[in-house]
Parts: C-alpha cells; sequence; structure tokens
C-alpha cells in the first residue's frame, strides 16, 4: 500500500510532525541568480544584435565573463570572437594566458594594438609613461571596423563611482562616447538595445557583482587564473602610494629603490598604472579571506589612473572609453 504525504499550508508534511520543509525548493543561491542574469543577458544580447564582441584582456573579470558566456551557450560554441586593447605594457603572464585560453576553446582573437599606433604617428607617448589612457582610440577603431553593434565588457558597478552610473546596457553615440544622461531605465530585467546606425551598446553581465562575487565565483567553479592574482614574489618599488613593477615601460626614478616582497594583484592592466598590495594569499580562499576584511576596492588601492581627479573614469567614459 502507497501513502501519499500531502504539504500543508504551513509547509510540513503529515510524516514529519515538527519539521518544516523548504518553503522555497527552487531558489536559487546568490551567486546562482548572479550567474542566472549574466546567462540571461547573453542570450539577450545573442538574440538582439548582430556583430557582438567580447572584450578579453586575461584579467578575473573577464575570465569570468568568457565562463559564463561558455555556459550559456554550451554545448555549442560561443557566437562571439573576443578583442584585446593591448597597450604593449601589459603584464606577460596575463597575455599568455590571454592567448592560450582563445586557443583552448577555438575562439578568434583580434589584438588592437597601442604600439601600432604610436609608430604610425596616430598616438604619442605620455609624460608619465602609461598608455592606458591611449586605449580608447584603438578601441573605437576597432568597433567600427569590426562593424560591432554590441560589446561586453567586465566592468561592475562596485569597482568605482562613475561604472556605478551605468546600466547593463550602455548606450554609445557614434562617435563612442557615454552620455549618462541617455541612460535606458532597465526595469524587470528588460534591456533596450536600440541605436541609430554608427552607434553601439556596451554591454556589463557583472553590473550586479562585487570583487567578493567574482572570487566566491572562481572558486565555486574551479576557474583557472594567471599566478599573477596570488601571492608570488616580485621586483617593485613604491609610488604614489602603490607597488609598481618595473617593465617595459620603465621603472623607478632616482629616489625610488628597487625592493622584493611578496605580493599579488587584485586587478589587472597596464602596468604603469597598476599596483600590487602586499599579500600572503596563496590560495582562492586566503583571497576571499583578504577581500573579506579589506575596506578598500580593488581599483582604489591599485589604480593610479583612477587617482588623477575625482571624475577621472567618467571623464575618460565620455570620450569612449570603457
Amino acid at each position: 500500500m502507497t501513502v501519499v504525504h500531502h504539504q500543508s499550508a504551513g509547509g510540513s508534511t503529515g510524516s514529519s510532525a515538527g519539521r518544516t520543509a523548504n518553503p522555497y525548493p527552487y531558489a536559487l543561491s546568490h551567486l546562482e541568480t548572479l550567474e542566472s542574469e549574466a546567462v540571461h543577458i547573453f542570450r539577450e544580447v545573442a538574440g538582439e544584435f548582430e556583430r557582438p564582441v567580447i572584450l578579453f584582456s586575461g584579467g578575473k573579470d573577464s575570465i569570468v565573463m568568457l565562463h559564463l558566456a561558455l555556459k550559456a551557450f554550451a554545448p555549442a560554441a560561443v557566437p562571439f570572437s573576443l578583442l584585446h586593447v593591448d597597450t604593449g605594457h601589459n603584464f606577460p603572464e596575463v597575455l599568455a594566458y590571454r592567448d592560450r585560453t582563445a586557443a583552448g576553446h577555438g575562439l578568434r582573437l583580434r589584438i588592437a594594438s597601442v604600439q601600432d599606433y604610436i609608430d604610425d604617428g596616430r598616438l604619442r607617448e605620455r609624460p608619465d609613461g602609461t598608455r592606458n589612457p591611449l586605449q580608447t582610440v584603438p578601441l573605437l577603431d576597432a568597433i567600427a571596423e569590426g562593424k560591432h553593434d554590441a560589446v561586453f565588457g567586465g566592468g561592475r558597478r562596485d569597482e568605482e563611482k562613475a561604472r556605478a552610473k551605468e546600466r547593463v546596457f550602455s548606450l554609445r553615440d557614434e562617435f563612442g562616447a557615454w552620455d549618462p544622461r541617455r541612460q535606458r531605465p532597465e526595469l524587470w530585467a528588460l534591456y533596450n538595445g536600440r541605436h541609430a546606425p554608427g552607434e553601439h551598446v556596451r554591454v556589463f553581465p557583472l553590473s550586479n557583482w562585487t570583487e567578493l562575487d567574482v572570487w566566491q565565483y572562481i572558486a565555486r567553479e574551479g576557474i583557472e587564473l594567471p599566478q599573477i592574482y596570488y601571492a608570488h614574489k616580485r621586483d617593485v618599488f613604491a609610488r604614489d602610494g602603490m607597488w609598481l613593477a618595473p617593465g617595459e615601460w620603465g621603472g623607478p626614478k632616482d629616489d625610488e629603490t628597487t625592493e622584493r616582497r611578496q605580493i599579488r594583484y587584485r586587478t589587472v592592466g597596464d602596468m604603469s598604472c597598476t599596483g600590487a598590495v602586499d599579500s600572503d594569499a596563496g590560495t582562492v580562499e586566503q583571497v576571499i579571506a583578504e577581500i573579506t576584511t579589506s575596506r578598500i576596492t580593488e581599483r582604489g588601492a591599485t589604480r593610479a589612473d583612477d587617482k588623477l581627479s575625482e571624475a577621472a573614469m567618467e571623464d575618460r567614459k565620455r570620450e569612449g572609453y570603457f
């Protein structure tokens, strides 16, 4: 004889008096909710735009973004190519990871080189040696040449004040410029990708993620990262409250001294403006513990280009920067 237990209005069953069943048996966890949202965004763009492209630098946020894209379309291939604006001053470990990952997934990777623009006179080196602000022109040219109407980026709202103003779908005009007054409401996860000829949309699947979310997701999914994100020994020198590593971009000034320290990078970009932090965190779990106790955002602590002025990032975004 089969006994069928019926769920009561209070959430308990007839066979387990005093025990309350989960009233939301299909509720998603925090990370599952973020993952579901990002997958939805990728699929929405695939259905609405003609020539999307993913910005992929080999940094942790773009790595997580690519991982989500692979999930969104599995078992089919990702229907987008990859684009990286290479300043020529990127960390070698990150570039090696970039190339290895693109080849491993059979994805087409286009590299827009800032060095090429300097060599032919379209751009000039800056006095401070940093090339991060020089990425805008190669980026906009690559978007125009590829006729890309949607460009995925790994920006998150918790990183910086200007990025906190961004929508998931961020409309850019025919010059690639961002105007906060043209931002569109995104109620009930409804995204408006309408744009005029010559305009395009920047898309941020990780908008609602935090640095801690990213690392917890990396831990959950077992995602490989460049070792630069974990504690290691490196020659560095102090400048503007950061530890910078010498490289092709330059090195310490006469009053600056190089020393070997155990550090790691919270964010990765142009070597000339990306600082390291002292750290003993050699595993994902240790990094998560370290971030949990930190009171400074990753860009606020380690990106010199964001310290130029209160509105440094917003000014660059108005010029077409990501």
